[in-house]
């Protein structure tokens, strides 16, 4: 087991490991390690945390003086040329391990053995009720991952909403604990698609992170592009979720996939359906 392994355990199932939960998901907190992981001195961090977790540098866009604090190499773009062009359909928002689930006549669906309600996750029982049928895919994103995401297809979005809240892990043991999605901080759009119908998508912030920038327009309403940038989280693991009002069917090369521990890797830009 992992040294991350170990101290999520520690958070979520000892006493001690809880009394420090409290004082971790304080919004303070969250924003004192963002102040630090954006300072110059978070620049050692970067090596170490490349060797990690493998990643390939030549993908990303680098500044020509380097990378100005860890939260500015966290964020960084990738190159155009590993960019995936958008020919239609819906695609992955983002990097990250998928799961798929149907959502229920009473608007609930189950992840990781918890139920949630779409209604407290949106906090809007109108337009929950619209998604009775439909499909949630949850996207969790790891540290390793990149950390920009995009819409997933061609549409007019005409609402974005902000919920704040605890900033709780994202991680399954943190799932089993608390109904982590109903208490963090969350932001999310109401996309219209001309083929898809209403599509929501939704950012969730983690512990240590809280820090959601969307690219919103000064627009009551405006139109969106598959593959178009919709902004970027700092530092942590986080998850976005894509709620459709119809059911939908994932193409044969994702469903394919071999799954790591019952989440299908997705990568951002890649066709889902």
């Amino acid at each position: 087991m992992s040294e991350e392994s170990l101290s999520i355990l520690f958070l979520y199932r000892t006493v001690p490991g809880r009394m420090l939960l409290k004082l971790l998901v304080n919004p303070g907190v969250s924003k004192a390690a963002a102040h630090v992981m954006s300072s110059s001195v978070s620049k050692l961090f970067i090596p170490a945390f490349v060797r990690k977790n493998h990643i390939d540098m030549n993908k990303y866009e680098e500044p020509s003086g380097g990378y100005r604090s860890f939260n500015d190499f966290f964020t960084r773009k990738q190159k155009p040329e590993y960019v995936r062009k958008y020919e239609g359909g819906v695609i992955s928002p983002c990097d990250g391990l998928l799961t798929v689930f149907d959502i229920n006549d009473d608007s609930v669906f189950e992840i990781k053995n918890s139920k949630y309600s779409v209604r407290g996750l949106l906090r809007d029982k109108k337009l929950s009720g619209r998604f009775a049928g439909g499909t949630a895919c949850i996207f969790r994103l790891t540290p390793s991952h990149y950390h920009r995401y995009c819409y997933p297809t061609d549409g007019k979005v005409y609402a974005d909403r902000r919920i704040n809240g605890e900033l709780h892990c994202v991680r399954p043991v943190a799932l089993e604990t608390f109904k982590v999605f109903t208490q963090n901080s969350r932001e999310y759009s109401i996309l219209k698609s001309d083929e898809y119908g209403s599509i929501i998508q939704m950012e969730v912030g983690a512990m240590l992170v809280g820090k959601i920038t969307n690219r919103h327009s000064a627009e009551k309403s405006y139109n969106v592009s598959g593959g178009e940038e919709k902004g970027y989280f700092e530092y942590g693991g986080s998850t976005i979720i894509l709620l459709f009002e119809n059911r939908i069917e994932l193409c044969d090369d994702i469903m394919n996939r071999e799954p790591v521990n019952g989440e299908i890797p997705v990568k951002i830009g890649e066709k889902l359906f």
